[in-house]
């Protein structure tokens, strides 16, 4: 199935059969990739008095209850409303799913104490290329981001400037493989989710955050068309599941 797109004055194709999965799912298991102080996600059948909602306890049906903090529990994707007073629904903001992306990877440098990813590193990987999301891997790069144990890490992040970078650079979705583009314990300050959605100025109400990404080793460094897909939660956040197509000529 290969689908060919124009976008503005390019012909790009993807083969929609290969589709590349960079979300993490929510478990309900201590394994569960977790930050934020916050237990594991727990899913287990509804119970009323005797009954328990559960085919392997002689149920009909199988029926779980969920319990999770899209935040703290795998990969979400989340607008303005995360860090404003007003509500700002991801549902209702969120109405364009396919774009063009770029892919790269970044390892992030020692600033102070903590690990950052720079303006200059950003610069050197887009250089000249005009995106509408940008997906950042970090290295190292293991398979143990799907169930590492964030909380108290001082996880890398995004300084300030390079934030603001992609903004005029036009970055309208941003996904990161790491709990949070800012740092852990920054006093609240959020710099770089607070210049992202441009709180001093006029609100990117059209702009998101996704975090809890794992891009696999496999994938390259690259451009790609983004499906960026969410659950339809009236919330600041929900559980997403962004997919990469390759593209295959422009």
């Amino acid at each position: 199935m290969i689908a060919t797109i124009q976008y503005n004055s390019r012909k790009l194709k993807i083969n929609l059969k290969q589709p590349i999965d960079i979300s993490m799912p929510i478990r309900g298991s201590k394994d569960n990739v977790n930050a934020w102080y916050v237990g594991e996600p727990k899913i287990e059948p509804h119970t009323e008095d005797d009954w328990v909602a559960s085919v392997e306890q002689g149920a009909s049906v199988n029926f779980n209850n969920i319990s999770f903090n899209p935040h703290a529990h795998g990969t979400h994707t989340e607008t303005v409303g995360h860090i404003t007073k007003e509500v700002h629904s991801i549902n209702k903001n969120l109405k364009q799913f396919f774009f063009l992306a770029e892919v790269i990877t970044v390892a992030p440098e020692t600033f102070n104490d903590d690990r950052v990813i720079s303006k200059k590193q950003i610069q050197f990987a887009l250089g000249n290329k005009k995106r509408d999301a940008l997906v950042i891997r970090t290295i190292p790069n293991t398979r143990e981001k799907l169930s590492r144990q964030y909380s108290n890490t001082n996880w890398p992040y995004l300084q300030a400037d390079a934030v603001e970078f992609l903004v005029k650079k036009g970055i309208k979705h941003l996904l990161i493989d790491l709990p949070s583009i800012d740092k852990e314990k920054d006093g609240g300050e959020l710099l770089g989710h607070n210049a992202f959605w441009n709180t001093k100025g006029k609100l990117r109400l059209d702009a998101t955050i996704t975090e809890f990404i794992y891009v696999s080793n496999k994938i390259e460094d690259g451009e790609y068309f983004l499906n960026l897909q969410i659950a339809p939660f009236e919330n600041d956040a929900t559980p997403s599941k962004p997919i990469l197509y390759k593209t295959i000529s422009s």
